[in-house]
This record gives C-alpha cells, structure tokens and sequence, in this order.
C-alpha cells in the first residue's frame, strides 16, 4: 500500500522527461517480489505429531526432527531490546542439546505452545526468571539462531 503512492508521484514526475518505463518496469519488478514473498510467508507451516515435527520454512525447504531425536521443550521469557517487556519462547530441544524448533510468543498464543510438550510426549521445562538475550547468548547458545550467537555491541577494550 505504501508502494502505490510512491509509484504514482514517480510517474506523474517522470511522465514529461518520458523515463516512465523505467518506473513502471521498476514497479512490475518490485511487485512480482513481492507477491512471491506473500506465497512464500502462506506456504510456511509446522506438523507436529508423536511422530515429530515436520517444518516448511519461509525458503521452501523442510525440516523433519523425528520424535526419538526430542529430549525435551523448554519455555523461557526474554525480555524484548530496549524494554522491560517479555516475549515467551519455546525451544524444542534435541540431544545434541540444539534447539530444532522454536515458537515466538510474538506469532504464537499461550495455548498452542502449551499443547506442543504433549503433543511430543516429551517433558516440559521453564524457567521462571525471565533472561535477556545476551544472557541467552551466554547459557545457552546452541538454542539460538546463528545471527543471533553474535552481539552487535561492541567488546569492552582493555588497557594493559
């Protein structure tokens, strides 16, 4: 929606100079992106079952974590950057201790993370002192994402 106005003014401004077709073929470029992000987001999907699980990501590809490769769920508050907010987060945790699936209280209810430990037939665990990320980044990094194992803030020099 915020594209459409944008595109307009280009035309309306580009239409004596005749650069129009660059605009508009710049448009139908940008547009095709994104729809092809639209179908992309609508066909990412999990299946969680006895089983396991079964992930469709955002990229197409799948991610199958058969259930004897589950050793547990753990539930955890994160407090949100800059903010005294939390976000609970369920990490469902393999035997290498890596997290294979992970539910953001942002997208996912209470209820629905609720079901995913019965679901598995594996133990739920939480903690009940919410953490920041970086404390996360510090216990538990095999939880997280790659980009996430990295802080952005700069390391404290040292004088000798």
């Amino acid at each position: 929606m915020l594209f459409l106005p944008l595109l307009t003014v280009l035309l309306w401004a580009l239409d004596p100079l005749g650069e129009w077709p660059i605009v508009a073929a710049s448009a139908v470029v940008v547009a095709l992106l994104f729809v092809t992000a639209w179908l992309a987001y609508r066909r990412t999907n999990a299946s969680l079952s006895r089983h396991g699980i079964v992930e469709r990501g955002f990229f197409g590809f799948i991610s199958v974590v058969a259930a004897r490769d589950i050793t547990g769920v753990l539930r955890v508050q994160i407090y949100r950057s800059n903010s005294l907010d939390t976000t609970e987060q369920l990490f469902v945790v393999c035997r290498d201790g890596h997290c294979s699936f992970r539910m953001r209280g942002r997208f996912w209810d209470e209820r629905t993370m609720s079901r995913v430990a019965p679901i598995l037939g594996v133990e739920e665990t939480r903690r009940d002192e919410p953490v920041t990320l970086a404390e996360l980044r510090q216990t538990d990094p095999q939880l997280l994402y790659w980009f996430e194992r990295r802080s952005l803030a700069r390391r404290p020099v040292t004088l000798t």
